[in-house]
Order: C-alpha cells, then sequence, then structure tokens
C-alpha cells in the first residue's frame, strides 16, 4: 500500500522532471498527498523543528528519515538541516553540543536520543571560499564547513533517494532530484557526477552499497560503473572511520548481502587486504561457508533483536586464515599448536588494524573467544567448571557451534558435549566430566623408602 502512495507521488513527480542537475530545483508534494505524518516522527525532532522555526529559521526533516517514511519503514534516525549556523543551533538549545572538524554538527541531546541538526551545505568554490574548505590532491574534502541554501544542500546530497526534505513550517516534501521516482523504481542514483562524488569522499562507494541491501534496491548502472576503478582511494579514509563503516555493514542484519557485494566491487579487498586475498587464492570451500556461516548466524540475532558484536565477526572473518597462519608457522618452527596460533593472530589482528581501527576491547575479546577453541577440548578434573563460568564462554562455544557445523569431524562431538553441558548441572555435570576423563586411578599404596647402607664396613673382630 506505501509503495502504491510512493507511486502515485511519482506520476505527479515525474511531470516536473528537470534532467539538469547542475542547478537543481525542488518539486513540492503538499501534506495532502504524501503519506508522512508528525506521529510517526520522533518528539525530539519535532521539538527542535518547532522551535528553530518559531526563531525565524527554516528546519527540515532531511535524508534517511523521509526516505525510510515514504517507504513505510520506522526510520533509525531523524536528522535535521536548517539554515541556522551552529553556533545559533547552540543559542537555542541548553542541551547541544557542537562536533566535528570536516564539517560541523550540533548534537542536541534528549537522554539518550540525539537529534543531529546540520547547517545546510554550500557548494566549494576554492577561490571564494578556500579559507573554509579544502581539497586534496585526489579530490577528497578534507573540510568542509561550507554554509548555503537548501538548493546547494540537496544537490551535495550523495544519493537522489537522500534529497527529500519535511518542511515543518507547511508539512509539504522538497524533492529536489527525483528522489520520489528512484524509490519508486528502487534505485540507487549519484547525484551529479558519480566519480567525482566518489573522489570527493570515497565512504559514498560503501553508503551506495549499504543502501542497496538495506532498502532491497538496485544500483543504477552509472552510479555503480565508476566504483570497480576507485575501490583502492578508500585507503585514504582514516582506519577509524572505515570501522565505523564496516560496523553497519555488518551489523545491520544485511551482513552476507553486504559481503557478496563488496567482494564484487572490489571494495572488500581494500578493506581486508590479507584476508580478500586469502579468500581469493587459498581458502576451501570450507573456509567461505564459515564466515557465510557467521555472517548469516550475525544476521539472524539482528533480525531477532538479539546482541551481536564486531568482536565475534572479526574473529570469524579472520579465523581461517588465521588457522592457515599457524599450520604454515608450526611446521617452520617448533612452536606449540597454540603459541604458533597466537603468533598468527597477533600479526593478523596488527596489520588489520592498519586498515579498520578495530578498538581494543574488541580485539581483547576476539583473542578470548579464539583461546577458548583450545581450551574447550580439555575437560577433564575441574577444567570443564571452570570454563564454564568463562566471561566469554557462550561467545566462545557459539563460536565452537559454527566451526563444528561447517567443518564437522571431532567438532561435532564436542559441540555436544558443551551444549549439553552448560544446559546441566550437579550430578550430570559431574557424570559428564567422569566419562571424558574416565576411570581414576586406584590409590597405590607407596612402599616405603628403603634406608641407605652405611657403606662403611666394621672392623672385624680378631677373636
Amino acid at each position: 500500500m506505501v509503495l502504491n502512495r510512493v507511486l502515485n507521488l511519482f506520476r505527479r513527480t515525474s511531470a516536473g522532471d528537470n534532467d539538469d542537475q547542475s542547478g537543481l530545483h525542488a518539486t513540492v508534494i503538499p501534506r495532502a498527498e504524501h503519506n508522512i505524518s508528525r506521529k510517526d516522527i520522533s518528539a525530539s525532532a519535532i521539538k527542535v523543528m518547532y522551535r528553530l522555526h518559531k526563531a525565524g529559521y527554516e528546519a527540515y526533516l532531511v535524508g534517511g528519515g523521509v526516505r525510510d517514511l515514504l517507504l513505510g519503514l520506522s526510520p533509525k534516525d531523524f536528522d535535521i538541516v536548517t539554515d541556522a549556523k551552529p553556533e545559533e543551533v547552540k543559542k537555542l538549545f541548553h542541551n547541544c553540543r557542537l562536533i566535528g572538524r570536516r564539517f560541523r554538527l550540533a548534537h542536541i541531546m534528549f537522554g539518550r536520543e540525539i537529534i543531529e541538526v546540520a547547517t545546510m551545505r554550500g557548494h566549494h568554490d576554492e577561490e571564494k571560499g578556500g579559507h573554509i574548505s579544502k581539497r586534496d590532491a585526489s579530490g577528497m574534502i578534507v573540510r568542509d564547513n561550507v554554509y548555503g541554501s537548501i538548493e546547494e544542500d540537496a544537490e551535495r546530497r550523495d544519493f537522489s533517494i537522500n534529497a527529500l526534505y519535511y518542511s515543518i513550517a507547511d508539512y509539504s516534501i522538497l524533492d529536489f532530484a527525483n528522489g520520489v521516482d528512484a524509490i519508486a523504481k528502487r534505485r540507487i542514483e549519484m547525484i551529479g557526477d558519480p566519480a567525482a562524488r566518489y573522489r570527493e569522499d570515497p565512504v559514498r562507494m560503501l553508503r551506495a552499497v549499504r543502501f542497496a541491501t538495506k532498502l532491497d534496491m538496485t544500483i543504477d548502472a552509472a552510479t555503480a560503473e565508476p566504483i570497480y576503478e576507485l575501490a583502492d582511494t578508500l585507503g585514504a579514509i582514516p582506519p577509524a572511520r572505515l570501522f565505523d563503516e564496516m560496523c553497519k555493514l555488518l551489523l545491520a542484519g544485511k551482513a552476507e548481502q553486504n559481503f557478496d557485494m563488496l567482494r564484487e566491487f572490489g571494495l572488500f579487498n581494500v578493506l581486508f587486504p590479507e584476508l580478500g586475498d586469502f579468500l581469493d587464492d587459498e581458502a576451501t570451500e570450507q573456509d567461505l561457508d564459515f564466515i557465510r556461516g557467521a555472517l548469516r548466524n550475525t544476521d539472524s540475532r539482528v533480525n531477532s533483536d538479539q546482541s551481536v558484536t564486531p568482536a565475534f565477526i572479526y574473529a570469524a572473518l579472520l579465523w581461517p586464515m588465521v588457522e592457515a597462519k599457524a599450520r604454515e608457522l608450526g611446521t617452520e618452527s617448533e612452536l606449540s599448536e597454540q603459541d604458533a596460533f597466537q603468533v598468527a593472530a597477533s600479526e593478523t589482528l596488527d596489520r588489520q588494524q592498519q586498515r579498520t581501527a578495530v578498538p581494543k576491547r574488541f580485539t581483547l575479546m576476539s583473542r578470548d573467544i579464539w583461546t577458548l577453541q583450545f581450551r574447550l577440548p580439555k575437560r577433564g578434573g575441574k577444567r570443564a567448571e571452570r570454563l564454564s563460568t568463562h566471561p566469554k564462554i557462550r561467545a566462545g562455544f557459539d563460536f565452537l557451534l559454527l566451526r563444528s557445523e561447517v567443518y564437522g569431524g571431532e567438532l561435532v562431538e564436542l559441540a555436544n558435549w558443551w551444549q549439553q553441558f552448560l544446559t546441566s548441572t550437579g550430578d550430570k555435570r559431574s557424570s559428564m566430566v567422569r566419562d571424558v576423563s574416565g576411570p581414576k586411578r586406584g590409590n597405590r599404596r607407596r612402599r616405603p623408602r628403603r634406608k641407605p647402607q652405611n657403606k662403611t664396613a666394621a672392623p672385624k673382630s680378631d677373636s
């Protein structure tokens, strides 16, 4: 039903299409002709927009919030754009803080909810505004505090589906780049020249992938084509930002689809250089099945509102490669299996940090999950009971279970044992431990120690 409404909107907006995107003009969709209601928008976002409007500023709900509401989805975030400067926004809200270097933003805090307010962005004219806008030699924007009109702001948006503005003044929608058309056709289209826009910010390539899978859309051919050639430009993005983008791709319920599309465009090998080469040249079908299984498992947990962590995903992605490296180290040195694995793990994590800066709390957890794979087979005595209280035992067991499903063999019996042990108590656990420990040795009576003989012989009597 919602899609039919969007199609009707498309029929209205298509009559006013403007193919020239060098200067965007809005098609206005009045309140009576769209499905967005204020009751579907965060009360905090409504409050912010009304206060800005009453203070004499323009205020619009923008981007993903408008797009998702048109599609009948529940937006995760409600972002606002205004003609007020960040400092002017801060004066209106005591619960506001300004963040960002590359582009200044106002975050207005309502308990745990954050409403992000951005000032309308303008064009980059380095001759006129070089002191506030700066690009590097490749064309990537490195400083972006350039303010402008709503038309300029729309042109600076990345995809047409995000150049949609809901006005708090009259509750209309302003569509600047045929975004309603793109939504109706389920198509991701770049505003402007795709290659130039990717060079401005290479992360847009990751966003194209994420929107396509999230919204079940296809990437327009003209928007997709430059990605293959420009994938390597992602290497210039700070590792911390790439980690944040990877979390959005892998922890939003579409991890497996994103994995496939990232590999298709050559983006995965830029984000995970060593792993990408391993998957292309050395990995077995089982290795790939294991990674896919972990991604499907994560998607299932996300879609059933269960907790997920980047630590598990990174542990699963890197496990087959680290295990292969450890085997190679073991044959070339005298290191034990576990020591060889720890060396391989350290080298792999250190190199991956250079591309996606995984916070230490997650790398430590990934290591815990890996280490448990060597400890879980050792169940005799009090070991199993001690392991059952390990803070990461559940993640370690889930990892073992996934390995058993893919690689089979002795892992199946081990996973079944631990599944039963972790759901048992008392005598049942003791019985299970005895079964794997074998019969106890009887208490052998120790033989008394013999007294040492005196080697100095007593002198013989003359009698």
